[in-house]
């Protein structure tokens, strides 16, 4: 399955403060099905959506 990234947040956000999560909600309340992963590599969180069959080629 192929991804598309939506938006990158960085993982240092101070506690208690969720602003991939609030911008995956906000994806999901307009209908997109956003989902939040974790970048190890650029120590980022990042909102994703899986890509259509339709667009997933090669």
């Amino acid at each position: 399955m192929r991804r598309t990234v939506l938006e990158r947040f960085p993982a240092g956000d101070p506690r208690g403060h969720w602003p991939a999560e609030e911008f995956a909600r906000d994806r999901r309340d307009e209908g997109v099905a956003a989902e939040v992963v974790m970048d190890l590599e650029s120590d980022a969180f990042l909102v994703v959506v899986a890509r259509p069959r339709s667009e997933q080629s090669g």
